[in-house]
């Protein structure tokens, strides 16, 4: 009688508790919207900076022409 309870433990609640977690998580394979929406938006953050960046290159090209050999690391 004693073990009646930690073997209903063992056999009974937990497989249900990983078999739960399980169903979950391949139910959220995907993104959400919010994910996508989230990913657009750093895209086009990274895009900008990118467009900056290479702007910042070509005026430092013209304005000091070996910048980029004498900051080499």
């Amino acid at each position: 009688m004693d073990a009646i309870v930690p073997m209903t433990i063992l056999f009974v609640i937990l497989p249900w508790i990983v078999f739960h977690y399980v169903t979950k998580w391949k139910a959220m394979k995907g993104f959400t919207p919010e994910d996508e929406a989230s990913l657009t938006d750093i895209r086009n953050s990274a895009d900008r900076l990118e467009d900056r960046l290479r702007t910042m290159e070509r005026i430092m090209d013209d304005e000091v022409p070996d910048w980029r050999s004498r900051h080499e690391l």
